[in-house]
C-alpha cells in the first residue's frame, strides 16, 4: 500500500478540517477548520459570514435526508487561533452521520481532511506551542486518571520546555563566550574564566543528567505504583490481592504453598494506578521449585515501590512471624521502597485466642473487610511521593527524550574533562555545540521530518 505521506510534507496552508468532537453519539459536535483559505471554504459551503463577528448562529444545508441543520460558527478569523491560522469550530448536533455529512460538505467546497495531529503541528510550525508542548496536548487527550492529566497540564504549561530552554540559553551563551576566545586567542582578552567555564559545565551537566534520570524513572513506572506482597505461605496473601482488586484475580486455598507464580492485577485506588503482585510464600528450606518461586518474589520486591508484609493473624506462631518479617524487611530495605505490614485472618482471633499485635501492625480481615479501607488509605498516603517522582512529563515525552538528554549530559561530561585537562578550547566548544543541539530536538528547536513524524503521527485525527 502508498505511504502515508509526511505532515511536514503536506501543504500548510490548505484549509483542513475533521469533527474534533470524541467519537460515538452525543448531544453536540465539532467540526474544526483551519487554513489561510478559510473564509472562501465558509461561504461555497453557504456559510457567507462576516469576518468581524466570533460568533454566528445559522444553518447549514446538507444533501437529503439530512437537509437543514442548526449550526453555530466560532470563527478566529487571523493568526491569533490555536494553530496561528484563521479557524473555525461548527458546533451542531452530534450524531456521527450529521458530523460526517459536514465534513464531505466542507472538502467538497474546497478544504480537504486534516491528517492525524495536524492541527497541533499547525499550532507548533506557527510557534504556538514547542514540541514537548504538543505532546502535552496528546498527554491530555489520553489521561485516564487524575494524575495523568495534572502531569499533562504541567508539562502544556511548560513544566519541561521552560527549564531546558533556559538552560539551552545559557549553553549559547557559554558556547559564545568560547568561541570569542578562539577568534582572539591572540589577544590579551578573557571572554571566560577556566574556573567559570567549569563551574556552568558541572552546572549544566547536573541539570541535564537529573531530567534525564526523571524521564527514565517516568517511563519505568508507567505511572503505576508498584506493590509486591510478601509472607509466609498461607498468610492470606492471595485472597488479599483479590479483595485489593475487587476480582478473583488469584487462586485462594487454604493448602500453604497455592501461589508459585507471582500474579499480577492492577487497580485504581482513589484515582491512583496500582500493580499488585502476589508473591510465592517465603520459605525456610525450600525445594528446587520453591526456591525458584522465593527468587521471582525476590525480584518482584526490588522493582516494587510498596511492600505489603503479611502475617497470618490466627497462626501459632503469629509473634515469632512478625519478628522474622519486621528482621528481612529491615535487612533488605531499599531508600525507593515502602513497607507496610499487615495482620491478616483478624476475624479468626477470637477463636485462636491469639491477641493482635499493635502498630506498626494493622489488623485487616480480606473475608469481612474489616481495616481494608484503612488499608487502601495508607497505600494511598505512603505512596503520594512516589507518584509525584514518576510526575514529570508524559510517556510519550519520556520515550522519545530520555536518550536524548542522556546524550546531551555525556557530551557536557566530556566539554568538562577537556576543559579540566586544559585540553583546548575546540574541544569544548564542539562538545557544548552537540550539547545545545540535542536540548534543541527535545524542545523542537530543531527538528527532523521523522521526528514529527512519530510526534503527531501518534494523534487521533481533529486534534
Amino acid at each position: 500500500s502508498p505511504r502515508t505521506p509526511s505532515l511536514i510534507h503536506m501543504d500548510t496552508t490548505e484549509v483542513i478540517v475533521a469533527i474534533a468532537s470524541p467519537p460515538g453519539p452525543a448531544a453536540r459536535g465539532i467540526v474544526r477548520l483551519a487554513g489561510d483559505g478559510l473564509h472562501d471554504v465558509l461561504r461555497k459551503s453557504g456559510l457567507d459570514l462576516t469576518p468581524e463577528r466570533k460568533r454566528h448562529t445559522t444553518t447549514l444545508q446538507l444533501k437529503a435526508p439530512l437537509g437543514e441543520v442548526p449550526v453555530d460558527v466560532l470563527m478566529w478569523p487571523d493568526s491569533h487561533s490555536y494553530v496561528g491560522q484563521p479557524s473555525a469550530e461548527l458546533n451542531t448536533w452530534g450524531a456521527p452521520v450529521v458530523l460526517d455529512a459536514i465534513v464531505e460538505h466542507c472538502c467538497q467546497a474546497g478544504g480537504r481532511l486534516a491528517g492525524p495531529g495536524e492541527f497541533t503541528m499547525r499550532a507548533f510550525l506557527a510557534g504556538r506551542l514547542d514540541l514537548s508542548q504538543a505532546e502535552a496536548v496528546l498527554g491530555v487527550i489520553d489521561a485516564e486518571t487524575p494524575d495523568d492529566l495534572h502531569i499533562a497540564l504541567a508539562q502544556l504549561a511548560g513544566n519541561l520546555s521552560r527549564p531546558l530552554g533556559q538552560l539551552r540559553e545559557q549553553g549559547l551563551n557559554l558556547l559564545a563566550d568560547v568561541e570569542a576566545g578562539l577568534d582572539f586567542v591572540d589577544e590579551d582578552i578573557e571572554f571566560v574564566s577556566d574556573e567559570s567555564l567549569l563551574r556552568q559545565l558541572a552546572s549544566m551537566h547536573d541539570r541535564l543528567a537529573t531530567t534525564a534520570q526523571q524521564l527514565h524513572d517516568r517511563d519505568a513506572t508507567h505511572d503505576e505504583v508498584r506493590v509486591s506482597i510478601r509472607g509466609y505461605p498461607n498468610a492470606g496473601k492471595s485472597y488479599l490481592l483479590n479483595r485489593l482488586v475487587g476480582h478473583d484475580a488469584a487462586i485462594v486455598s487454604d493448602v500453604a504453598g497455592t501461589t508459585r507464580d507471582g500474579v499480577v492485577a492492577e487497580t485504581m485506588i482513589d484515582g491512583k494506578r496500582f500493580r499488585f503482585e502476589d508473591t510465592a510464600g517465603i520459605e525456610r528450606h525450600p525445594d528446587a521449585i520453591l526456591a525458584e518461586a522465593n527468587r521471582r518474589a525476590s525480584d518482584a520486591d526490588r522493582i516494587a515501590q510498596l511492600r505489603l508484609w503479611c502475617v497470618d493473624a490466627s497462626d501459632a506462631a503469629a509473634a515469632n512471624q512478625r519478628i522474622e518479617l519486621l528482621a528481612t524487611a529491615k535487612e533488605t530495605a531499599r531508600a525507593s521502597t515502602i513497607d507496610l505490614f499487615v495482620s491478616t485472618k483478624a476475624d479468626r482471633l477470637n477463636a485462636s485466642r491469639q491477641t493482635q499485635a499493635g502498630p506498626p501492625w494493622l489488623a485487616i480481615s480480606a473475608l469481612s473487610g474489616h481495616g481494608m479501607d484503612e488499608l487502601r488509605q495508607q497505600v494511598v498516603a505512603v505512596t503520594g511521593d512516589v507518584a509525584g517522582h514518576a510526575g514529570l512529563v508524559v510517556p510519550g515525552t519520556s520515550r522519545r527524550c530520555r536518550e536524548v538528554l542522556h546524550h546531551a549530559a555525556q557530551c557536557i561530561a566530556s566539554a568538562r574533562e577537556a576543559a579540566a585537562q586544559r585540553a583546548g578550547h575546540e574541544i569544548v566548544a564542539a562538545e557544548l555545540r552537540q550539547a545545545i543541539e540535542l536540548i534543541g530536538h527535545v524542545t523542537g528547536v530543531v527538528y527532523t521530518d521523522d521526528i514529527l513524524d512519530r510526534v503527531f503521527g501518534r494523534f487521533c485525527i481533529g486534534k
